[in-house]
């Protein structure tokens, strides 16, 4: 088998709120809209950091696909609510600095700045959708 040549190009997260999305991943953490598609509460959300045009996340509608049956939608919106559903793990030069700012524009704090047994230093918090977001200190 030949060079395999990949990148990542776009990751998906569920957001229920369009708005609260764009604040948290524009306004809070930096990242450039991309991307706008739709309205109410079938509304897409491309969002990407500046520098970085080949790399974006997706935030769309939670359980909008015809196939899903409504349990399975009431399934997904529970473990949104636990923050079970979606996860991204993002980097920076300095997880500290970047928990700072995080807290002082009062987003949902799931983990201090901590070293990590594996090695590496982070911390976590959750997006308004509930999503996972930890951010490791770029090696």
């Amino acid at each position: 088998m030949g060079e395999v040549n990949l990148t990542i190009h776009q990751a998906y997260l569920p957001a229920d709120d369009p708005e609260a999305a764009r604040r948290f991943y524009c306004d809070i953490l930096g990242f450039e809209l991309r991307g706008d598609v739709g309205k109410g509460a079938l509304r897409w959300l491309t969002v990407g950091p500046p520098g970085q045009p080949g790399t974006s996340i997706v935030l769309t509608p939670p359980g909008v696909d015809p196939s899903i049956s409504d349990e399975e939608r009431r399934v997904i919106m529970d473990m949104m609510a636990k923050g079970t559903y979606g996860a991204i793990n993002l980097a920076t030069p300095s997880v500290d600095a970047t928990f700072a700012q995080l807290e002082a524009a009062g987003v949902d704090i799931v983990q201090e700045p901590l070293d990590q047994p594996w090695g590496l230093r982070d911390c976590a918090v959750r997006d308004p959708a509930g999503n996972l977001v930890r951010i490791i200190q770029a090696p």
